[in-house]
């Protein structure tokens, strides 16, 4: 499984959009076994969604998400959480794979 986090300031992004980078997390047996990180492509509407994919994401937790982009992540088949507290990437990570990442579902309202 591969998780995507969109960060601004190395932390989680509270929006989607305006991240500078996303750190990509691959995981096995529930244990992290590399971290990349990586500079998205310029932000064009829909254009994270499918470039997530691409990078091979089935995951992406986020703070605030408009709903274009989680209707197009949900139709590429990756799942989204939203509403992720701005937290260290990793700690992120290791919440959500024990199930204790409390998420909010949060909305960028657009």
């Amino acid at each position: 499984m591969k998780i995507a986090i969109p960060l601004a300031g190395g932390n989680l992004s509270q929006h989607f959009g305006h991240c500078d980078q996303f750190a990509f997390f691959t995981v096995e047996d529930q244990k992290i076994l590399k971290r990349e990180l990586k500079e998205p492509p310029e932000h064009i509407p829909g254009s994270f969604p499918k470039w997530v994919k691409e990078e091979g994401a089935s995951v992406v937790i986020a703070g605030g998400m408009g709903s274009r982009a989680v209707d197009l992540f949900k139709e590429a088949g990756v799942e989204v959480v939203s509403g992720a507290l701005c937290e260290e990437p990793q700690v992120i990570v290791e919440q959500y794979l024990k199930g204790e990442l409390e998420a909010t579902g949060g909305d960028c309202g657009h």
